[in-house]
């Protein structure tokens, strides 16, 4: 059975310890659904100041909703559109302080105003989707975040492969 413990020490240490339980909750388990579900959850009751946790996969054509915690999310999202798609197409964590300010940003949720996501690359260079985080802070994400954040996504492309 997996228990979630509260984070304690600097952010770094933190992120530690939520990429340890993120590899406990994970053990065992490939389904890609099963694990972004429970990801999203561990993540978004983890972290403070978010308002929507959760992963975009890539179809082939387009980023399509998985699974999230959060208000209901856009649905579909074309590669090189909005923050989701900017990741994915450019395979480079996105790291937004205001999300008005992001060219082309994609307003699922009008609360939001910062925005994290983290592209998910398969070890053979194949885009399985996206891990998209968002707060209703400005500059919510700092260098720390994105590193722990990183750390998470390459926890779930590590128990998929």
């Amino acid at each position: 059975m997996f228990t979630s413990n509260s984070l304690s020490g600097s952010k770094p240490e933190q992120y530690a310890q939520l990429a340890e339980q993120a590899r406990a909750l994970v053990h065992g388990e490939r389904d890609r659904v099963a694990n972004a579900a429970n990801l999203s959850a561990l993540v978004y009751q983890a972290l403070p100041a978010l308002n929507w946790v959760g992963f975009y996969f890539f179809d082939g054509t387009e980023l399509v909703v998985g699974p999230f915690q959060g208000l209901p999310a856009c649905v579909r999202i074309p590669l090189g559109k909005g923050v989701c798609g900017t990741a994915a197409q450019t395979r480079q964590t996105q790291r937004v302080e205001d999300v008005d300010a992001f060219p082309g940003h994609i307003a699922c949720d009008s609360a939001s105003r910062s925005e994290l996501v983290v592209p998910l690359v398969a070890a053979d260079g194949a885009l399985i989707g996206v891990f998209d985080l968002d707060s209703p802070e400005l500059n919510r994400f700092s260098r720390d975040d994105q590193s722990g954040l990183e750390a998470i996504a390459k926890v779930f492309v590590e128990s998929i492969a």
